[in-house]
């Protein structure tokens, strides 16, 4: 529920003033209700109320924020904190069906396609590969055991949002048609993705195909709910993930977005064509790891991952990349500050 002037969403008005009464005055005095964090009550409309213990909180104050006010139900931290989502089953054949992983997995395949494109960087020039960084293929873990640790936890968030596992942009029927992904649409151009990078983000999404997954652990924090850590060494410039979901344009998604992380897709120069990423009913790994401000020092200190849109043969994706050395057990974050005015990243720490 949304804290309202004088009222609170489905409850009674507790004053008798009229609800227009005093609207220009914008002090902490005139409200009902104040956010937990910041103690104040100003800007309502994004003050949300918690459905258990009725405390509010401003929808950019929760950690990780949230872009809109929530269509069901919603429990601040603390009364959530105990809500530990159930643990997906650790069982070979599950994952396998959940992820629908190729079940004869070819992995000479695999090792030769990484080797070979590691032999092409050998051959490159010292000047050159300073000149121009190339992108990296994950490394999954070496355990078997342990990659299935780590889709099992990718299972558990998936199931708990209620979301279906896709590694692929969507285009659903009847709404944004895949032509309407151009990168040529991009205000002021979009970098075009080389062929070796391709090539390397082909590699990455053939080794998720048949379960050698990113090394990753998605982990459920009880304030911030799921995110996502390094579960071994990830150098920089590694690709860890294509941000994918459904492709909708921007003007759909405005007012009706239920709180999950949008992400620009199209940037274009005719508002009606700007499209964007929509993770809420299909999604991947990327949906749960988290953005960051990087214009403040804290941000550019934990920020790990860089956001990049490609020109990918004529259509836009968005890549997560590393941008440094990444350590076991780091939590991943990503920049989100790529346009301020479709996006609150000013709240982001």
């Amino acid at each position: 529920m949304v804290a309202v002037r004088r009222r609170r969403t489905q409850a009674s008005n507790p004053r008798s003033e009229p609800p227009q009464q005093h609207m220009a005055d914008d002090t902490d005095s005139d409200w009902d209700t104040v956010c937990e964090e910041c103690s104040s009550g100003k800007q309502p409309s994004k003050l949300l109320l918690c459905d258990k213990c009725d405390k509010g909180f401003h929808l950019f104050c929760l950690r990780p924020i949230l872009v809109s006010v929530p269509k069901g139900s919603w429990f601040c931290p603390s009364c959530s904190k105990h809500q530990i989502p159930k643990s997906f089953p650790l069982v070979q054949t599950k994952i396998i069906d959940f992820f629908r992983i190729k079940r004869s997995p070819d992995s000479s395949q695999i090792s030769n396609s990484s080797d070979s494109i590691g032999k092409k960087r050998k051959k490159t020039s010292l000047v050159m590969s300073k000149k121009k960084r190339r992108l990296l293929p994950y490394n999954p873990s070496n355990d078997p055991q342990r990659r299935l640790e780590q889709m099992a936890s990718l299972a558990t968030a998936l199931r708990a949002s209620n979301t279906k596992f896709s590694n692929e942009l969507t285009y659903v029927s009847g709404k944004t048609p895949r032509s309407a992904n151009q990168a040529a649409f991009e205000k002021g151009g979009m970098q075009v993705l080389s062929k070796e990078g391709v090539d390397t983000l082909a590699l990455c999404k053939k080794m998720m195909d048949l379960g050698e997954c990113p090394p990753l652990m998605v982990v459920f924090d009880p304030y911030e709910g799921f995110t996502v850590e390094a579960d071994r060494f990830i150098k920089d410039w590694t690709i860890i993930t294509e941000y994918v979901g459904d492709v909708d344009y921007l003007r759909n998604r405005e007012d009706d977005y239920d709180g999950d992380s949008m992400m620009t897709l199209l940037h274009a120069s005719d508002p009606s064509q700007c499209l964007v990423i929509c993770p809420d009913k299909r999604s991947n790994i990327a949906r749960f790891i988290s953005g960051i401000n990087n214009h403040s020092p804290e941000g550019r200190k934990k920020q790990n991952l860089k956001c990049v849109r490609f020109n990918i043969n004529g259509e836009a994706r968005v890549l997560l990349v590393a941008n440094r050395d990444i350590s076991k057990g780091e939590r991943l974050y990503y920049d989100y500050n790529g346009y301020e005015h479709e996006y609150p990243t000013e709240h982001f720490v």
